[in-house]
Protein backbone atom coordinates (compact mmCIF):
# COMPACT_ATOMS: atom_id res chain seq x y z
CA UNK A 1 0.00 0.00 0.00
CA UNK A 2 1.25 3.48 -0.86
CA UNK A 3 2.05 5.50 2.26
CA UNK A 4 4.75 7.96 1.18
CA UNK A 5 3.48 11.42 0.16
CA UNK A 6 5.77 11.54 -2.88
CA UNK A 7 4.70 8.21 -4.38
CA UNK A 8 1.08 8.95 -3.44
CA UNK A 9 1.07 12.28 -5.29
CA UNK A 10 2.69 10.62 -8.31
CA UNK A 11 0.12 7.82 -8.42
CA UNK A 12 -2.85 10.14 -7.87
CA UNK A 13 -1.61 12.50 -10.59
CA UNK A 14 -1.17 9.60 -13.00
CA UNK A 15 -4.69 8.40 -12.26
CA UNK A 16 -6.06 11.90 -12.71
CA UNK A 17 -7.45 12.00 -9.16
CA UNK A 18 -7.74 15.19 -7.14
CA UNK A 19 -5.58 15.63 -4.06
CA UNK A 20 -4.18 18.26 -1.70
CA UNK A 21 -0.48 18.53 -0.94
CA UNK A 22 0.00 19.93 2.58
CA UNK A 23 3.41 21.45 3.40
CA UNK A 24 4.82 23.04 6.53
CA UNK A 25 6.50 26.04 4.91
CA UNK A 26 7.59 27.85 8.06
CA UNK A 27 7.92 26.92 11.74
CA UNK A 28 9.15 28.70 14.84
CA UNK A 29 9.53 27.51 18.42
CA UNK A 30 8.72 23.95 19.40
CA UNK A 31 6.74 22.06 16.70
CA UNK A 32 6.06 18.36 15.99
CA UNK A 33 7.75 18.46 12.58
CA UNK A 34 10.27 20.65 10.74
CA UNK A 35 9.66 23.02 7.86
CA UNK A 36 9.33 21.11 4.59
CA UNK A 37 7.32 18.21 6.07
CA UNK A 38 4.52 17.14 3.72
CA UNK A 39 1.43 14.98 3.56
CA UNK A 40 -1.11 14.18 0.84
CA UNK A 41 -4.87 14.06 1.26
CA UNK A 42 -7.28 12.69 -1.36
CA UNK A 43 -11.03 12.20 -1.14
CA UNK A 44 -10.59 8.67 0.23
CA UNK A 45 -7.07 8.42 1.67
CA UNK A 46 -4.40 10.18 3.74
CA UNK A 47 -0.69 9.65 3.08
CA UNK A 48 2.13 10.56 5.50
CA UNK A 49 1.77 12.99 8.40
CA UNK A 50 2.68 16.52 9.48
CA UNK A 51 2.82 15.49 13.11
CA UNK A 52 -0.68 14.47 14.10
CA UNK A 53 -2.76 16.13 16.79
CA UNK A 54 -5.14 19.04 16.39
CA UNK A 55 -2.95 20.65 13.71
CA UNK A 56 -3.26 17.65 11.42
CA UNK A 57 -6.98 17.41 12.14
CA UNK A 58 -7.42 21.03 11.06
CA UNK A 59 -5.25 20.48 7.99
CA UNK A 60 -7.30 17.47 6.87
CA UNK A 61 -10.53 19.41 7.36
CA UNK A 62 -9.22 22.31 5.25
CA UNK A 63 -7.97 19.91 2.55
CA UNK A 64 -11.36 18.17 2.31
CA UNK A 65 -13.03 21.56 1.94
CA UNK A 66 -10.71 22.44 -0.95
CA UNK A 67 -11.32 19.07 -2.64
CA UNK A 68 -15.05 19.74 -2.60
CA UNK A 69 -14.49 22.93 -4.61
CA UNK A 70 -13.25 20.81 -7.51
CA UNK A 71 -10.74 23.51 -8.45
CA UNK A 72 -6.98 23.79 -8.57
CA UNK A 73 -6.18 26.36 -5.89
CA UNK A 74 -3.84 27.35 -3.08
CA UNK A 75 -4.37 28.39 0.51
CA UNK A 76 -2.01 29.35 3.32
CA UNK A 77 -2.80 29.42 7.03
CA UNK A 78 -0.80 30.25 10.14
CA UNK A 79 -1.36 28.25 13.34
CA UNK A 80 -0.35 28.99 16.92
CA UNK A 81 -0.13 25.47 18.28
CA UNK A 82 -0.46 26.34 21.96
CA UNK A 83 -2.98 29.17 22.26
CA UNK A 84 -5.14 28.24 19.25
CA UNK A 85 -4.88 24.45 18.99
CA UNK A 86 -4.09 23.44 22.55
CA UNK A 87 -0.96 21.46 21.63
CA UNK A 88 1.65 21.29 24.36
CA UNK A 89 4.62 22.00 22.04
CA UNK A 90 3.40 25.60 21.82
CA UNK A 91 5.26 26.73 18.69
CA UNK A 92 3.98 28.31 15.50
CA UNK A 93 3.66 26.84 12.05
CA UNK A 94 2.55 28.00 8.63
CA UNK A 95 0.84 25.49 6.37
CA UNK A 96 0.60 25.68 2.59
CA UNK A 97 -2.31 23.82 0.98
CA UNK A 98 -2.01 23.08 -2.75
CA UNK A 99 -5.11 21.52 -4.26
CA UNK A 100 -4.64 19.71 -7.55
CA UNK A 101 -8.04 19.18 -9.15
CA UNK A 102 -9.01 16.17 -11.22
CA UNK A 103 -6.97 16.25 -14.40
CA UNK A 104 -7.72 15.05 -17.87
CA UNK A 105 -11.09 13.74 -18.94
CA UNK A 106 -13.45 11.71 -16.75
CA UNK A 107 -15.06 8.98 -18.83
CA UNK A 108 -17.66 6.41 -17.84
CA UNK A 109 -17.92 3.60 -20.37
CA UNK A 110 -20.91 1.28 -20.15
CA UNK A 111 -20.42 -2.08 -21.81
CA UNK A 112 -17.67 -4.69 -21.80
CA UNK A 113 -18.58 -6.18 -25.17
CA UNK A 114 -16.36 -6.39 -28.26
CA UNK A 115 -16.30 -2.64 -28.89
CA UNK A 116 -15.73 -1.84 -25.21
CA UNK A 117 -12.79 -4.24 -25.08
CA UNK A 118 -11.29 -2.59 -28.15
CA UNK A 119 -11.95 0.93 -26.88
CA UNK A 120 -10.51 0.74 -23.36
CA UNK A 121 -6.84 0.19 -24.41
CA UNK A 122 -7.12 3.28 -26.63
CA UNK A 123 -8.66 5.47 -23.92
CA UNK A 124 -6.11 4.22 -21.37
CA UNK A 125 -3.32 5.85 -23.42
CA UNK A 126 -5.05 9.24 -23.34
CA UNK A 127 -5.17 11.83 -20.50
CA UNK A 128 -8.38 10.22 -19.25
CA UNK A 129 -9.69 8.54 -16.14
CA UNK A 130 -11.94 5.68 -17.29
CA UNK A 131 -14.63 4.03 -15.19
CA UNK A 132 -15.65 0.85 -17.03
CA UNK A 133 -19.07 -0.47 -16.04
CA UNK A 134 -20.90 -3.68 -16.87
CA UNK A 135 -23.39 -5.93 -15.09
CA UNK A 136 -21.55 -9.07 -16.22
CA UNK A 137 -18.28 -9.62 -14.40
CA UNK A 138 -17.36 -12.53 -16.67
CA UNK A 139 -17.29 -10.20 -19.69
CA UNK A 140 -14.37 -8.17 -18.38
CA UNK A 141 -10.97 -9.39 -19.56
CA UNK A 142 -8.63 -10.75 -16.90
CA UNK A 143 -6.35 -7.73 -17.31
CA UNK A 144 -9.21 -5.19 -17.22
CA UNK A 145 -7.42 -3.04 -14.64
CA UNK A 146 -3.88 -3.32 -15.97
CA UNK A 147 -3.96 0.43 -16.64
CA UNK A 148 -3.60 2.87 -13.74
CA UNK A 149 -6.34 5.12 -15.14
CA UNK A 150 -8.98 2.40 -15.65
CA UNK A 151 -11.39 1.33 -12.88
CA UNK A 152 -13.61 -1.71 -13.38
CA UNK A 153 -17.09 -1.56 -11.85
CA UNK A 154 -19.51 -4.51 -11.78
CA UNK A 155 -23.06 -3.31 -11.11
CA UNK A 156 -26.47 -4.94 -11.30
CA UNK A 157 -27.95 -1.47 -11.86
CA UNK A 158 -25.47 0.38 -14.11
CA UNK A 159 -27.73 3.42 -14.42
CA UNK A 160 -27.14 4.15 -10.72
CA UNK A 161 -23.40 4.53 -11.36
CA UNK A 162 -24.07 7.72 -13.35
CA UNK A 163 -24.50 9.72 -10.13
CA UNK A 164 -20.92 8.95 -9.03
CA UNK A 165 -19.37 10.95 -11.85
CA UNK A 166 -18.39 14.64 -11.55
CA UNK A 167 -20.01 17.26 -13.75
CA UNK A 168 -18.70 17.70 -17.30
CA UNK A 169 -17.94 13.98 -17.55
CA UNK A 170 -17.90 11.99 -20.78
CA UNK A 171 -20.34 9.06 -21.04
CA UNK A 172 -20.17 6.25 -23.59
CA UNK A 173 -23.17 3.90 -23.68
CA UNK A 174 -22.82 0.57 -25.51
CA UNK A 175 -24.19 -2.27 -23.39
CA UNK A 176 -25.58 -5.58 -24.58
CA UNK A 177 -29.16 -4.61 -23.72
CA UNK A 178 -31.33 -1.90 -25.35
CA UNK A 179 -33.40 -1.33 -22.23
CA UNK A 180 -30.25 -0.94 -20.18
CA UNK A 181 -28.92 1.56 -22.71
CA UNK A 182 -32.14 3.54 -22.39
CA UNK A 183 -32.11 3.60 -18.58
CA UNK A 184 -28.46 4.66 -18.50
CA UNK A 185 -28.83 7.38 -21.12
CA UNK A 186 -31.99 8.64 -19.44
CA UNK A 187 -30.15 8.99 -16.11
CA UNK A 188 -27.38 10.97 -17.85
CA UNK A 189 -29.86 13.23 -19.66
CA UNK A 190 -31.67 13.99 -16.40
CA UNK A 191 -28.39 15.15 -14.85
CA UNK A 192 -27.99 17.61 -17.73
CA UNK A 193 -24.39 18.38 -16.78
CA UNK A 194 -22.52 16.00 -19.08
CA UNK A 195 -19.86 17.22 -21.47
CA UNK A 196 -20.30 14.31 -23.87
CA UNK A 197 -22.86 11.55 -24.25
CA UNK A 198 -22.33 9.01 -27.00
CA UNK A 199 -24.80 6.20 -27.68
CA UNK A 200 -24.14 3.29 -30.00
CA UNK A 201 -27.34 2.63 -31.95
CA UNK A 202 -28.85 1.84 -35.32
CA UNK A 203 -31.15 4.37 -36.98
CA UNK A 204 -34.19 2.40 -35.81
CA UNK A 205 -32.98 2.19 -32.21
CA UNK A 206 -32.17 5.91 -32.18
CA UNK A 207 -35.63 6.88 -33.47
CA UNK A 208 -37.31 4.72 -30.82
CA UNK A 209 -35.15 6.14 -28.05
CA UNK A 210 -35.98 9.72 -29.03
CA UNK A 211 -39.67 8.91 -28.89
CA UNK A 212 -39.27 7.28 -25.50
CA UNK A 213 -37.31 10.28 -24.16
CA UNK A 214 -40.15 12.50 -25.32
CA UNK A 215 -42.73 10.38 -23.51
CA UNK A 216 -40.59 10.60 -20.33
CA UNK A 217 -40.52 14.41 -20.59
CA UNK A 218 -36.76 14.51 -21.12
CA UNK A 219 -35.59 17.97 -22.19
CA UNK A 220 -35.26 17.95 -25.98
CA UNK A 221 -32.31 20.33 -25.76
CA UNK A 222 -30.39 17.72 -23.76
CA UNK A 223 -31.30 14.97 -26.24
CA UNK A 224 -30.00 17.19 -29.07
CA UNK A 225 -26.61 17.26 -27.33
CA UNK A 226 -26.21 13.50 -27.66
CA UNK A 227 -23.77 12.00 -30.13
CA UNK A 228 -25.71 9.35 -31.98
CA UNK A 229 -24.55 7.77 -34.19
CA UNK A 230 -21.47 7.66 -32.00
CA UNK A 231 -18.01 8.44 -33.34
CA UNK A 232 -16.55 10.63 -36.07
CA UNK A 233 -18.37 10.34 -39.38
CA UNK A 234 -15.02 10.53 -41.20
CA UNK A 235 -13.95 7.24 -39.60
CA UNK A 236 -16.22 4.54 -40.97
CA UNK A 237 -16.46 0.80 -40.51
CA UNK A 238 -18.36 -1.64 -38.30
CA UNK A 239 -15.56 -3.79 -36.93
CA UNK A 240 -15.06 -3.38 -33.16
CA UNK A 241 -11.65 -1.75 -33.62
CA UNK A 242 -12.98 0.56 -36.35
CA UNK A 243 -15.80 1.73 -34.09
CA UNK A 244 -13.39 2.07 -31.16
CA UNK A 245 -11.02 4.25 -33.19
CA UNK A 246 -13.94 6.38 -34.38
CA UNK A 247 -15.21 6.92 -30.82
CA UNK A 248 -11.78 7.69 -29.37
CA UNK A 249 -11.11 10.12 -32.23
CA UNK A 250 -14.38 11.92 -31.49
CA UNK A 251 -13.47 12.24 -27.80
CA UNK A 252 -9.98 13.51 -28.63
CA UNK A 253 -11.45 16.09 -30.99
CA UNK A 254 -13.84 17.34 -28.28
CA UNK A 255 -11.41 17.57 -25.35
CA UNK A 256 -8.67 19.17 -27.46
CA UNK A 257 -11.11 21.88 -28.54
CA UNK A 258 -11.98 22.47 -24.88
CA UNK A 259 -8.31 22.62 -23.89
CA UNK A 260 -7.70 25.22 -26.57
CA UNK A 261 -10.47 27.41 -25.12
CA UNK A 262 -9.02 27.09 -21.61
CA UNK A 263 -5.52 27.95 -22.85
CA UNK A 264 -6.85 31.07 -24.57
CA UNK A 265 -8.65 32.13 -21.39
CA UNK A 266 -5.54 31.57 -19.26
CA UNK A 267 -3.52 33.72 -21.65
CA UNK A 268 -6.01 36.55 -21.32
CA UNK A 269 -5.96 36.29 -17.51
CA UNK A 270 -2.17 36.27 -17.39
CA UNK A 271 -2.01 39.41 -19.51
CA UNK A 272 -4.48 41.19 -17.26
CA UNK A 273 -2.54 40.22 -14.12
CA UNK A 274 0.84 41.46 -15.39
CA UNK A 275 -0.08 45.03 -14.55
CA UNK A 276 -1.28 44.26 -11.02
CA UNK A 277 1.71 42.27 -9.71
CA UNK A 278 3.52 43.56 -6.61
CA UNK A 279 6.92 42.90 -5.08
CA UNK A 280 6.75 41.48 -1.56
CA UNK A 281 8.61 43.22 1.24
CA UNK A 282 11.23 41.03 2.89
CA UNK A 283 11.18 40.91 6.65
CA UNK A 284 13.86 39.92 9.11
CA UNK A 285 13.21 36.43 10.39
CA UNK A 286 13.84 35.15 13.89
CA UNK A 287 16.72 32.65 14.16
CA UNK A 288 14.31 29.94 15.31
CA UNK A 289 12.13 30.32 12.22
CA UNK A 290 12.61 27.90 9.35
CA UNK A 291 11.45 28.79 5.85
CA UNK A 292 9.75 31.89 4.51
CA UNK A 293 7.57 34.07 6.76
CA UNK A 294 3.90 33.20 6.36
CA UNK A 295 2.89 36.81 5.63
CA UNK A 296 5.44 37.02 2.83
CA UNK A 297 4.25 33.73 1.33
CA UNK A 298 0.64 34.80 1.58
CA UNK A 299 1.45 37.95 -0.37
CA UNK A 300 3.32 35.91 -2.97
CA UNK A 301 0.35 33.56 -3.42
CA UNK A 302 -2.15 36.42 -3.29
CA UNK A 303 -4.65 34.21 -1.43
CA UNK A 304 -7.45 35.19 0.90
Amino acid sequence: MTTNWSSASYKLSKQGQAYVLVTLVGVSGSTPRNSGTKMVISSNDIFDTIGGGHLEHKAIKQAKKMLLSGKTCQHIEHFQLGSNLGQCCGGNTTVLFECFATTGVNIMLFGAGHVGKALVPLLAQLPCKVTWVDSREAEFPVNAEQYDNVLKVVSDAPELEVASMPENSYFIVMTHNHQMDFEISQAILKRADFHYLGLIASDTKWRRFKQRYKHRDIDENQVARMNCPIGLSQVGGKLPMEVAISVSAEIINIYQAEQKKVAQLDEILEQSEEHSSTTPVNKKRPKSQQGIHWQELKQLLNTD
